[in-house]
């Protein structure tokens, strides 16, 4: 690894040390439905999302109010000095990426078969601060 790309890779885990992010890999929820949960939330603060996600009807919200309580917890751990209300956090980045898809095989009329894909996602979700509160 040449010196430039060295550096550049020491800077960027320094980075991500100091970035409150929480995952959730292999959900067996199809991209598309949980996009529409995330658009919800996505650049509000972590009050309001909560909020939001705690009284949506869908399954996807569930899923996404752990994570953002799991990514809130990691934001906690790496800032033990500061408070969650000082800091205003807020959802600077949600992403869903299309995971791997469960490929089966349903019965058709005359003898044929149509495929059913089962599909699962890997969500990514980035907390950030308002007021620069990391260290």
């Amino acid at each position: 690894m040449g010196v430039r790309k060295r550096q550049m890779a020491e800077r960027l885990k320094a980075e991500k040390k100091q970035m409150a992010f929480a995952k959730l890999n292999n959900c067996p929820t199809s991209p598309r439905k949980m996009r529409l949960v995330a658009d919800l939330i996505r650049g509000e603060g972590v009050e309001k999302a909560l909020a939001i996600l705690r009284f949506n009807p869908k399954e996807a919200s569930r899923r996404l109010e752990k994570l953002l309580l799991s990514a809130l917890a990691n934001w906690e751990a790496k800032n033990e000095e500061a408070n969650v209300e000082d800091a205003e956090l807020f959802i600077k980045e949600i992403r869903v990426d299309s995971a791997g898809m469960l490929k089966r095989l349903r019965p058709a009329p005359q003898g044929r078969a149509h495929r059913i894909r089962k599909r699962s996602n890997h969500v990514t979700l980035v907390l950030g601060s308002n007021n620069n509160m990391e260290s």
